[in-house]
């Protein structure tokens, strides 16, 4: 199974609606995906965001809630 079939895709969300979607909603019934390297997230990240580098989410899907949504950036 490809990654990609275990999202429900949403085609493009702007930081705005990011945001409005992180304030109503409570921390911990989201995920917020980073799938940057590990050097850009040292660099900055998105407080609360779990760092999951592309070329290792296939092997890491496990460690995603399936029954959360998630926000991928």
């Amino acid at each position: 199974m490809h990654w990609k079939n275990l999202f429900s895709p949403i085609t493009h969300m702007d930081t705005k609606q990011v945001q409005s979607f992180i304030e109503s909603h409570p921390e911990g019934t989201y995920t917020l995906l980073d799938v940057r390297q590990p050097g850009e997230y040292e660099k900055a990240r998105i407080p609360g965001s779990k760092l999951i580098p592309l070329p290792q989410l296939l092997n890491r899907l496990a460690e995603l809630d399936t029954e959360k949504p998630v926000i991928v950036y």
